[in-house]
């Protein structure tokens, strides 16, 4: 079983290479500068107590791997970009290929199955970073992460047990399970807070702000009928603790995925498919989500005009919220 990466960014990244390392066949699919510091210098791989630089096979496009069927691919992409992602999957390596979905929100997998007959769903918990090209940060420095993964839309069989044994091989916590969806869902709402974090930075405002976003989130999934308990995705406390995150050279880890998003100042953000999927069961069921809809605007624009992570203040989310 060979995995592809597709998107080596903090989490593709840290899987690829906590993979490689413990003898699976990896290839990473990159773009940009860091396809090419990669390819020029390797990936470093930095944590609380290592520096490593791996040579791992680097591609810039699906249909350059050279696809020879036993792949699985783990796609790690941000949610926005996700369907061009697996539209130039399927051109290169057909509708059979196994994809499991590595990414935060709840859509990345229907996008899939549209498309792919093998679909995993994956929920991912580690503290991870990608602020510069050809580099990764593990912020664990006695496991890399947390990811429990089973069949879309649900169900265990042989390759997700297959799957979370290489990732349980590679230093992460792993394991199948067959309600994946609830565990996303459950992520989904701490995810919420992400875009709070990224335009407005820390403060007693900004976790007013997240928690009416999960109140909101709560009651649309709650209309839906939608399963989000799972305490195993909500101890956030200990699982760091299991994972002994820790400092790299003196640094804590910088933001969420939607933070570094904009510190990289790529010009786009996930909040559509994180609070804009709370918008979206909102419409759906009848339920007002004036504060998930606000954090889409805003972040959309800080994101478009290249706007820096804090720029925000909880006030102007709120006015636009009124």
């Amino acid at each position: 079983m060979r995995f592809v990466i597709f998107g080596a960014g903090a989490i593709g990244g840290v899987v690829g290479a906590r993979l490689h390392q413990s003898g699976h066949e990896v290839v990473l699919i990159a773009r940009g500068a860091h396809l090419e510091a990669i390819r020029r210098d390797g990936l470093t791989l930095l944590t609380p107590v290592e520096r490593t630089v791996l040579e791992l096979a680097v591609v810039g496009d699906p249909a350059s791997v050279g696809w020879s069927g036993d792949e699985v691919v783990m796609l790690a992409t941000n949610s926005q970009d996700t369907l061009g992602a697996l539209s130039s999957l399927r051109g290169a390596a057909g509708p059979g290929v196994v994809v499991a979905c590595l990414q935060n929100g709840v859509e990345n997998e229907r996008l899939a199955l549209r498309l792919f007959e093998h679909v995993y769903g994956a929920v991912v918990m580690a503290p991870t970073g990608h602020l510069e090209p050809g580099m990764v940060e593990a912020y664990g420095s006695a496991l890399s992460g947390m990811i429990d993964l089973g069949r879309y839309p649900h169900g265990i069989d042989d390759r997700s047990e297959q799957i979370a044994g290489a990732l349980a091989s590679s230093r992460f916590i792993s394991r199948p399970v067959s309600d994946v969806m609830r565990l996303k869902h459950a992520k989904l709402l701490l995810n919420l807070g992400n875009a709070v974090q990224a335009l407005c930075g820390p403060g007693e405002r900004s976790d007013e702000l997240a928690e009416l976003a999960r109140a909101e989130g709560r009651a649309a999934l709650t209309a839906a009928g939608i399963d989000f308990v799972a305490e195993e995705v909500t101890d956030i406390g200990g699982r760091w603790r299991r994972l002994r995150v820790g400092d790299i050279d003196g640094r804590r880890r910088p933001g969420s995925s939607s933070w570094q998003s904009l510190q990289r100042g790529t010009g786009t953000i996930e909040t559509d498919y994180l609070n804009g999927e709370i918008v979206l069961q909102g419409r759906l069921h009848g339920v007002p989500t004036p504060v998930n809809e606000a954090l889409c605007r805003v972040a959309a624009r800080v994101a478009r005009e290249g706007g820096a992570p804090g720029s925000v203040a909880a006030e102007q989310v709120l006015a636009v919220a009124a």
